[in-house]
């Protein structure tokens, strides 16, 4: 739940910088910020170099957590409200779940999988009633965001089994960290870096927050209790990030969005009860 509820102020924190800051510049540049206090972390703690077989592990997280959720989140945050964000990533637990299932071993019931179903789809009618019956390109880029999140979310937290929940994350940083500073820096070039003060305390928050501490508690959370249970936590997100728009933005959340992440409530409380297995390896 604490990782839960440093997440829950990533939209909103994201629509506050990208007004005045380019996407790539938030979506990217927090992961920069982000490595260079996973590095003070990782000398602080005096903590070895991961196996040569934990490298292609840690880049799909990096891929997944560090540049596809940041960067879609701020792209679609660009054009459409935070509470519409909100809703949307509602997903997240579904894709946890299915991450965890293909990579962990994990064998949630079928009565979990109809619960997590089920909020999915509330949420896809959601997208499709907020956009006058189709998809926006925003709820692409959300849709995309969602996958990368789970597929980082579940690879992480088997690694947080064997390297920490702490680790995990700060290495992740580090090895692409390099790769970002590129199009950050052409971002900054482009089109500047002159910024109000809401902008910057927002771009800090997903940079110190939601990159970097979330992570820390989130990890451990999935590694300890079982991605696709701890995962459905997710689901209770929306709230918290639609209460957040409307106290930092302003955002009036309609009828329709409360409508549908009351429904997204009952789902997670059914998932919860539900029975989630481990596969047994073959002797």
């Amino acid at each position: 739940m604490v990782g839960v509820g440093c997440f829950s102020l990533t939209l909103p924190a994201t629509r506050i910088a990208v007004a005045d800051l380019d996407p790539t510049i938030v979506g990217l540049g927090r992961a920069v910020i982000a490595a260079v206090l996973s590095l003070v972390i990782l000398l602080a703690w005096r903590r070895p170099i991961p196996r040569p077989a934990m490298w292609p592990r840690l880049l799909v997280v990096a891929l997944g957590v560090v540049i596809g959720f940041p960067w879609l989140s701020a792209w679609a945050m660009s054009s459409v409200p935070a509470i519409h964000g909100a809703v949307v990533t509602g997903l997240l637990p579904l894709s946890t779940a299915a991450f965890g299932a293909v990579l962990a071993g994990e064998r949630p019931s079928p009565l979990f999988w109809i619960a997590t179903a089920a909020g999915s789809a509330v949420v896809a009618g959601f997208a499709l009633l907020s956009g006058g019956g189709r998809i926006e390109p925003a709820d692409l880029a959300l849709i995309g965001a969602v996958i990368a999140a789970g597929l980082g979310y579940a690879e992480g937290a088997r690694l947080a089994r064997e390297l920490g929940s702490r680790p995990v994350i700060c290495w992740a940083l580090l090895l692409s960290a390099p790769v970002l500073a590129v199009p950050v820096g052409v971002a900054v070039a482009v089109h500047g870096a002159k910024a109000g003060t809401g902008a910057w305390l927002g771009f800090a928050y997903v940079s110190v927050v939601s990159m970097f501490l979330g992570f820390f508690a989130w990890y451990r959370g999935l590694a300890t209790g079982g991605i696709a249970r701890v995962g459905q936590l997710q689901l209770l997100q929306p709230f918290l990030t639609i209460f957040a728009a409307f106290l930092l933005l302003g955002e009036r959340p309609t009828r329709l969005a409360v409508g549908a992440a009351a429904m997204v409530l009952l789902c997670v409380l059914v998932g919860r009860r539900a029975r989630i297995g481990q596969r047994t390896p073959a002797r």
